[in-house]
């Protein structure tokens, strides 16, 4: 096992390297750039230099003025030394930016990870137990309708009826207008209640692939010859679900918990713009959308590291949750 984690380490290394090429060359290759606004902001400045000339400058001043593969090895060498610049669109360290917007995003993605994980597993359990009952048909329709209905659309419906209509909660924002005349507790529960609204749009738009995905693969494990083995012997039934069914259907969801770690920590863009919330998300697409390169390479980077993470952590599971799953 160790082995194998250590030669899974150096190829994803070597993966990480290409996709942080390709993430710099297509950076540079936007038709918007940041440094092109500032530019012509600067030209239209009285008695200011020409906007070729203000571009010239500005590229320099960036590394803008060297070709791809030389600039993409100046990012890389200043990255090692964790280094990745200041934000452009933002004036502070692209780190700094960083570490000021992540942990809302975090903190919304992990609550709604584990409620999907509790919601939905269990009800795809029931619903393939109760196959074709009408316990089956309503669970199947809740997961049809979280797969179906646009972010936009539950989200706006949801503030329509419980901000608007009944006015539980608020429009837009983190905090509310009395925030700091509380105390840290009252803070904390303040935070917390504007949170309800776009973790539950989160949860209830989530649940529903999973909830299948659940369904279909413990099917598939009762029509087993291993189960119907079980149930002649005359185990209880709770047994050969739990014991047996259950534990093989694990083995793909896996997967899905392993995929799931970059989501934790890429935000929730629709949802975070339609609520007012500055997390990652919403920052990352301003970013994107000013060409600000800095910043932009640094999240989508991180974001594939994550990825090859989460992928080493789904073969690591696989042994754990199957003892027949050995890595040679």
């Amino acid at each position: 096992m160790k082995k194998y984690i250590i030669k899974r380490i150096l190829v994803s290394i070597l993966i990480l390297f290409f996709v942080a090429f390709c993430i710099y060359a297509l950076m540079r290759c936007l038709p918007h750039s940041y440094v092109e606004t500032i530019a012509r902001q600067k030209s239209m400045q009285p008695n200011s230099k020409s906007y070729e000339e203000w571009l010239a400058q500005l590229n320099a001043a960036y590394n803008l003025d060297k070709n791809i593969v030389p600039g993409f090895f100046g990012w890389l060498g200043n990255a090692i030394r964790l280094d990745f610049g200041d934000s452009w669109s933002w004036t502070v360290p692209v780190t700094q930016k960083f570490s000021d917007v992540i942990w809302l995003s975090f903190v919304m993605g992990v609550i709604s990870f584990v409620l999907e994980l509790i919601i939905a597993i269990p009800l795809g359990v029931v619903a393939a137990t109760h196959q074709y009952s009408k316990l089956d048909y309503v669970i199947s329709l809740i997961a049809l309708a979280g797969i179906s209905l646009p972010t936009f659309f539950f989200a706006s419906l949801l503030k329509l009826v419980f901000s608007v209509k009944l006015g539980w909660f608020e429009l837009y924002g983190l905090v509310g207008r009395y925030y700091n005349q509380l105390d840290s507790w009252g803070q904390f529960l303040d935070k917390a209640h504007h949170l309800v609204l776009p973790i539950t749009t989160l949860v209830v738009l989530s649940i529903g692939s999973l909830m299948r995905y659940t369904r279909t693969n413990m099917l598939e494990v009762l029509s087993s010859d291993y189960v119907r083995t079980a149930r002649a012997k005359g185990l209880p039934e709770k047994d050969v679900i739990f014991k047996h069914a259950f534990r093989n259907t694990l083995i793909p969801l896996v997967t899905i918990v392993g995929g799931s770690l970059p989501g934790l920590f890429s935000g929730a863009l629709i949802t975070e713009t339609l609520y007012g919330l500055p997390g990652i998300g919403f920052t990352s697409y301003q970013s994107m959308t000013q060409g600000d390169i800095p910043f932009s390479m640094f999240y989508m980077v991180f974001l594939s590291m994550l990825t090859l993470v989460g992928n080493l952590i789904t073969d690591i599971l696989y042994a754990v949750v199957d003892p027949r799953v050995r890595l040679a």
